[in-house]
C-alpha cells in the first residue's frame, strides 16, 4: 500500500481524493494551505472550485515536537469521538466528518471557516460569564453522552499525557531549562519539585487518570481546543479522548480560566454551572496540577505573566492540590 502524505502537491492530492470519492463530480482543487500550526497532527485546508474542507493526518510523533513519539492511531480516537457525540444537541459545536481513511490515518472534516482558537484569553486576561456558561454547557453534553462499548482506551496517548502532566514537571532534573522560558522560573520551580507531599498527591491522581472510568471525556479541554467564529463556538482536537472521570476535563478547563484571569473564583463558578455530580476537591486538584505543568513543564502557553504573577499562580495551584 502506498503511503499518502497529506502535505503532498496539489495534483497528487486531487488524484488521491478522487480515488477515495471524496471530491464531487467535476470538482477541482484550487489551493492548499494550513489553517494553523497543529500541535499533534498535520492539518491542511483544501480549497476547491466548489467548497473547502479540512484534512487532518496523524504521524508517529508529535507534530510540534517531532522528537516526542506519539501513537499514530490517535486519529482513530478522534474519529470515534466525533461519531459518538454526533447527536442534535452537540452537533452544532463540532465539525462534521466528511471522510475517513483508517489506513492512511487521515480524517476529512467540515471546514469551520476562519475560526480562531481562544488562546487570546491569556492576553486579554478575561473570560465573560456567558462564555464560561457555554464552555460548561458543551462539556456537560459531552459527559452525558454514553460512550460506545468499544470506545478506545487510548492508553498510548494517556501515557504520553501522563508523563507531561503528572511526572516530568515535578522531576528536579527533567531536562527542561525553565530560565530559557523566563529568567528566575527555574528557581521558582524548585520548592515544588522537592515537595514530597505534593508529589505524592500528584502521583495518586496520575494513577486515577490512567485507570478506567465511566465518563466520555474530551481529554484536552483547554483554549487551544475551543474555537470561535462570530457567535459560534466549536470544540475540536479530541485525540486525547477516553472514558475516565469528569473532574479531569473540568479541572483542566478551570486551570486555564484561572491562568487567564488570575481569578481562583472561576473554580466555584464552573462547579456551580456544571450539571452533574462531581467531586469538587478532585476537580480542584486537577486544576492545580494543570496550572503547575503549564508553568514548569514542557507544554508552555502564550502566557505573558511576570515572575511574581507566576509565583502567585504556582502558590495557588499548590493550595488547590493539597487543600
Amino acid at each position: 500500500m502506498k503511503h499518502i502524505d497529506v502535505e503532498m502537491p496539489r495534483d497528487e492530492m486531487e488524484s488521491y481524493l478522487t480515488s477515495e470519492d471524496w471530491l464531487r463530480s467535476g470538482e477541482h482543487i484550487l489551493a492548499l494551505d494550513k489553517p494553523g500550526e497543529g500541535n499533534m497532527n498535520v492539518v491542511i485546508r483544501v480549497k476547491t472550485d466548489q467548497r473547502s474542507f479540512i484534512l487532518k493526518q496523524s504521524r508517529p510523533y508529535v507534530q510540534k515536537y517531532k522528537q516526542i513519539k506519539a501513537p499514530i492511531d490517535r486519529i482513530a480516537v478522534e474519529h470515534q469521538f466525533y461519531r459518538a457525540i454526533r447527536n442534535g444537541s452537540i452537533s452544532d459545536h463540532i465539525p462534521r466528518i466528511l471522510g475517513y481513511d483508517a489506513k492512511q490515518h487521515l480524517l476529512m472534516l467540515e471546514d469551520l471557516g476562519h475560526c480562531e482558537d481562544m488562546t487570546a484569553i491569556y492576553r486579554l486576561r478575561e473570560v465573560h460569564v456567558g462564555m464560561v456558561e457555554k464552555l460548561v454547557s458543551v462539556i456537560t453534553l459531552i459527559h452525558r453522552t454514553k460512550a460506545p462499548k468499544n470506545f478506545p482506551e487510548n492508553l498510548g496517548m494517556r501515557r504520553l499525557n501522563h508523563q507531561h502532566i503528572f511526572v516530568l514537571p515535578f522531576m528536579e532534573d527533567n531536562g527542561f531549562v525553565l530560565d530559557d522560558v523566563q529568567t528566575g522560573l527555574q528557581q521558582l520551580s524548585l520548592k515544588y519539585k522537592s515537595d514530597t507531599s505534593l508529589k505524592s498527591a500528584v502521583r495518586t491522581i496520575g494513577q486515577k487518570y490512567l485507570s478506567p472510568g465511566e465518563t466520555l471525556l474530551h481529554g484536552d479541554y483547554y483554549p487551544g481546543s475551543w474555537m470561535t467564529v462570530g457567535n459560534q463556538f466549536y470544540v475540536i482536537d479530541p485525540e486525547f479522548g477516553f472514558v475516565g472521570f469528569a473532574e479531569f476535563d473540568l479541572g483542566v478547563m478551570v486551570a486555564h480560566l484561572i491562568m487567564a484571569t488570575m481569578e481562583v473564583e472561576k473554580l466555584d463558578l464552573v462547579s456551580q454551572l456544571y450539571r452533574g455530580a462531581i467531586d469538587k476537591k478532585l476537580m480542584s486538584q486537577v486544576a492545580g496540577i494543570e496550572i503547575m505543568r503549564r508553568l514548569i513543564g514542557l507544554a508552555q502557553l502564550p502566557l505573558e505573566r511576570t515572575l511574581d504573577e507566576k509565583d502567585f499562580l504556582l502558590r495557588t495551584a499548590h493550595k488547590l492540590i493539597l487543600q
